[in-house]
């Protein structure tokens, strides 16, 4: 079985970094690590090719070669995904999909043969059975969450490692909060699962064995959602296997609580941690309670992220603004905290509605949906807002 691993072209947006990455010579930020981990779980007697169309493009020659494609993508993704999966079709290819576009939209995919729907771990071993006896369905999901101490070390012998600037790994999936606007919970649930250190130092050395002495992202969306595991088990593991090494820092995303506990700080930074992602959302504390974000509100926001600072991090942060009680002075507030704090990545994107989440039911309630969201958080208009005349 010759199988092809595409992930579809990301357009040129905020996170796809495509003028930027030019300058530093590298075609993307790092590999398609779902695609790579997926690709650990496949049968061993199967040829598999990466075809990430970010670096590469998708010849006619891959796709002769190949007998079945494999197809992740997010919303962002869409137009491409579709473009690619037509292709395929074209060349008489089996096509497999998942991932987060397809875990909401499959429907609309008619091309595809065969969907997985959730996460790998628990679906994916049952679609290659039936696909060995020739009894494939065409949907298979699960409503569990999996446990993570199955989940294979990323196949990074796929990557071309000259194409990308970042590798990274994932330890927990899933977060306790309750954020309106957000899809986490939705795809992983409210319970932070985590892999075992084994398994990080593992999936580390892997990286460290072929040379990567760069920036390992530790892409959860939420790395302090279970705070003891974290501090009594990785942290510590992270501590020791970094002694008589060299290079290969740590980014992550936090949320703003982070700020709370020193000793936390002073563990992350010497474990080798130095940047982290902090979902502000907004300066606005009644914007803050409309979309549940409660563990940002009440604080001082500022304090709390020169907090960081001084712990020892570069903080980045994203930003909303579209929420029903923002006011055109949201600007002007949002621009002088930006520039107060000293944040050295500012993500500011108009308010999103997933399909799915308790933001996207509220709107539909109300009628407000124009149409689904594109994944580009600076994409508008999508929904109407009933504050100031403005969209979000």
């Amino acid at each position: 079985m010759n199988a092809l691993l595409i992930y579809p072209e990301i357009p040129d947006t905020f996170w796809s970094f495509k003028h930027a990455l030019r300058m530093i010579r590298k075609s993307a930020s790092s590999p398609p690590l779902g695609l790579l981990t997926v690709a650990g779980m496949l049968p061993e007697d199967w040829n598999l090719k990466l075809m990430d169309m970010n670096v590469s493009d998708l010849t006619e020659a891959d796709l002769k070669w190949a007998d079945r494609a494999l197809v992740s993508a997010m919303a962002i993704q869409r137009d491409s995904a579709r473009a690619v999966i037509h292709r395929c079709k074209q060349a008489g290819l089996d096509v497999i999909a998942g991932g987060p576009l397809f875990a909401i939209e499959y429907e609309s995919f008619n091309e595809v043969d065969h969907f997985v729907l959730g996460e790998a771990e628990n679906v994916l071993p049952h679609l290659l059975e039936d696909l060995d006896r020739g009894t494939a369905d065409r949907i298979y999901s699960s409503q569990e969450y999996p446990d993570l101490d199955v989940t294979p070390i990323p196949r990074w012998d796929l990557v071309d490692p000259r194409k990308y600037s970042s590798r990274n790994i994932q330890y927990s999936r899933g977060c306790p909060h309750a954020c309106d606007f957000c899809a986490v919970t939705q795809l992983f649930g409210h319970k932070t699962r985590t892999k075992s250190p084994d398994q990080i130092i593992a999936e580390l050395n892997s990286l460290y064995d072929i040379g990567w002495r760069g920036t390992v992202g530790f892409v959860d969306d939420n790395l302090i959602g279970n705070k003891r595991k974290l501090m009594e088990e990785l942290l510590p593991a992270l501590i020791e296997w970094r002694r008589g090494k060299w290079g290969m820092t740590f980014s992550t995303q936090v949320t703003i609580k982070l700020a709370d506990d020193p000793e936390l700080m002073a563990q992350m930074i010497r474990a080798g941690f130095d940047t982290v992602f902090v979902g502000i959302e907004s300066v606005e504390e009644e914007s803050l309670n409309e979309c549940n974000k409660r563990q940002n509100a009440g604080r001082d926001i500022l304090a709390d992220v020169r907090q960081m600072q001084r712990a020892g991090f570069v903080v980045q942060g994203g930003f909303i603004v579209g929420f029903d009680h923002d006011t055109p002075a949201v600007f002007e507030r949002l621009t002088r905290f930006i520039q107060q704090s000293g944040i050295a990545t500012a993500m500011v994107g108009m308010l999103q509605a997933p399909s799915g989440t308790e933001l996207y039911q509220r709107l539909q309630r109300e009628g407000r949906i124009r149409q689904d969201i594109s994944g580009d958080n600076a994409d508008g208009p999508r929904t109407s807002s009933r504050a100031w005349g403005s969209t979000g």
